[in-house]
């Protein structure tokens, strides 16, 4: 996920803080508990095995707002000195609409997307790229 049209701004030197409410379910959408879903990833236990569970990720770390796992998962290319949240973005939900690539055995993958809002919706094309051997979000693109 892109912070264009997502709730927050990437060029802003204050600091996010994280979300200091921990969700019990994931808000990715999976039905885990958010510990065992994304959380796992957010704290470094594990990490994302495909550009799809990278993308769910992302979401659920722009729910919860957790710059570090954004920054960290951000391509070193493509990646903004910060992430500055809107607060006033609630964020209701995430749909996969297309995966391409992006397996455990790809070095590339897209994932499209709509993350609802209160208030609306957006729709993103993100590309994921490995880095090291870690999917990272390279970039997005917003279809018609």
């Amino acid at each position: 996920m892109s912070s264009r049209r997502s709730g927050s701004r990437a060029r802003s030197k204050s600091p996010a803080k994280a979300s200091s409410q921990t969700p019990r379910t994931c808000p990715c959408g999976l039905r885990e508990a958010y510990e065992s879903c994304c959380g796992r990833y957010h704290t470094g236990a594990a990490s994302a095995p495909t550009a799809e569970a990278l993308m769910r990720s992302r979401y659920s770390a722009f729910v919860v707002r957790d710059e570090a796992y954004l920054l960290r998962t951000w391509h070193p290319r493509t990646r903004p000195a910060s992430v500055d949240f809107d607060t006033t973005m609630r964020w209701t939900g995430l749909e996969i609409l297309d995966t391409h690539d992006g397996s455990p055995f790809h070095t590339t993958g897209t994932v499209t997307f709509r993350a609802s809002f209160r208030g609306g919706s957006m729709h993103e094309r993100s590309r994921f790229e490995r880095v090291d051997g870690a999917w990272v979000y390279r970039d997005g693109e917003f279809p018609t």
